[in-house]
């Protein structure tokens, strides 16, 4: 056994974004969802470039619907062989760019672009560049994207710029090949999503360390120094926790991190605990050691069902650090199986088993999986350190859907090494194994192994925090 197992001028449409909220079983949880959710309003602007005309790559501006934008290698295509959704969209040859002369004022918390191969074009590179002092620079936003299709796809770019601000498509390919772009999206700035780490399930149990900070051994509810002071050079060593890494990376993203410390109860509804499940947006629990109650477990469906995003990471079977008879396998079994709301309600069981490999056998034909391919990176292999497999039940949940299986298993319904599902108005996204979530640091006297920075583990939980907290 692996030692790591022992221990994003105005635009001129505005677009009101609304939840409408399913009726729940606790009186006060659908007015506790409502507010949370109104809260996380924000005004979206579409270019769909169907107002204009430019028919030539002769460099230009023109006025769109959402003000003049500089064509450079660029016209408005309205052909058969433009991908559009509507009668044009813009399509960029060689290394041409298209860019706004104007600013956003609301900022963009995130920015959504279609995109296609141009006819029977090869495939070609771009990437989304943006100015936060009206043009005179720009900075790259997300990775660059690769177009190998022929119909239009979405990429979503996670921006959190809270000030006005200005966009770039940038063709960098140099190719004869041409791209055709649609439906340029921007959602205003909007206050950060709340992720909520869990430490009330043994986390530091024996040799784990499975939290973003912890003083003196014992992780608070605020991590030290203050999240505030993070910026883009920060360190995952500024925070002393093996999931440290995670935590300044989703700062960085812009969003807000908290801890449930031991002794702190796991509740939705109760408007007297501060720390309540209504007031997050995702939760995460890392290789629960303690079984969640009764309580708890409604707490937890109630919180998922609403709209929260549950992100779970089990261990392998015989992985009961605090030797109180209780694993994450089981534990986790347990939460789905043995509940007063619902039987199986995420389509899916943790096996008893414990593997080693890296596997590559990720979802085929997944470009739109915005958890294998999204703002953070594309998914290519996962490590396990001895680690679980997940079988899922569509019959029981038809959502639920298998992410990566073991090398060499046909992508069906076991093998699975990563999952994810809906439950309700909310999200489910699960890994059982701990060990890439690892970052090599921690407290004192604990034996970890840097695994976060390997393969694509970044991106793999990334994205998948993201779309628990539906930026992506």
């Amino acid at each position: 056994m692996n030692p790591l197992k022992i221990a994003c001028v105005s635009f001129c449409l505005l677009i009101i974004l609304s939840c409408k909220k399913e009726n729940l079983s606790v009186g006060t949880q659908s007015k506790i969802e409502v507010n949370r959710n109104t809260a996380r309003t924000a005004a979206v602007a579409t270019e769909d470039f169907e107002q204009g005309t430019k028919t030539t790559y002769a460099n230009g501006t023109v006025t769109l619907s959402t003000g003049v934008w500089d064509f450079h290698n660029a016209l408005l295509g309205n052909s058969s062989l433009d991908r559009k959704n509507g009668s044009q969209s813009a399509r960029i040859r060689k290394s041409g760019k298209i860019t706004m002369k104007f600013n956003h004022a609301g900022g963009a918390s995130t920015v959504t672009v279609k995109h296609a191969k141009y006819g029977t074009d090869a495939n070609g590179t771009w990437q989304l560049w943006y100015s936060t002092n009206k043009g005179a620079t720009y900075i790259q936003a997300g990775s660059t994207i690769t177009t190998s299709l022929t119909t239009l796809q979405t990429a979503t770019f996670i921006m959190n710029v809270s000030v006005p601000v200005r966009f770039q498509i940038r063709k960098i390919d140099s190719g004869s090949n041409k791209i055709n772009f649609d439906d340029f999206t921007i959602t205003d700035y909007t206050a950060q999503k709340k992720f909520l780490f869990d430490a009330t399930k043994a986390e530091t149990a024996g040799n784990a360390d499975w939290v973003i900070d912890e003083d003196n051994n014992t992780p608070q509810r605020f991590p030290t120094s203050a999240q505030s002071n993070i910026i883009s050079s920060t360190s995952e060593t500024y925070w002393t926790g093996a999931l440290s890494s995670w935590g300044i990376a989703l700062v960085k993203a812009g969003e807000e991190i908290e801890t449930l410390a031991s002794g702190t109860a796991i509740t939705y509804g109760n408007t007297s605990n501060a720390q309540d499940l209504s007031n997050y947006d995702v939760f995460v629990v890392d290789e629960p050691n303690i079984v969640f109650t009764s309580s708890e477990k409604t707490a937890i469906l109630n919180f998922v069902s609403s709209g929260g995003g549950l992100f779970m990471v089990s261990d392998h079977t015989q992985s009961d650090r605090n030797f109180d008879g209780w694993d994450s396998p089981d534990i986790w079994n347990d939460l789905m199986t043995n509940n007063t709301i619902k039987t199986n309600p995420f389509g899916f069981s943790i096996d008893l088993t414990n593997i080693s490999e890296v596997s590559s056998n990720v979802l085929t034909n997944s470009i739109n999986n915005t958890i294998l391919n999204g703002s953070q990176g594309s998914v290519t292999r996962l490590e396990f350190n001895n680690g679980a497999t997940i079988t899922t039940q569509p019959s029981a949940n038809a959502s639920v859907q298998g992410l990566i299986w073991q090398n060499g298993y046909t992508q069906n319904t076991t093998h699975i090494m990563s999952a994810s599902s809906a439950y309700g108005l909310g999200r489910v996204f699960v890994v059982a194994d701990s060990s890439p979530l690892d970052d090599g640091t921690g407290a004192s006297g604990n034996n970890l192994y840097v695994s976060w920075s390997l393969y694509s583990h970044a991106s793999l939980f990334m994205n998948a925090s993201l779309w628990l907290a539906k930026l992506q």
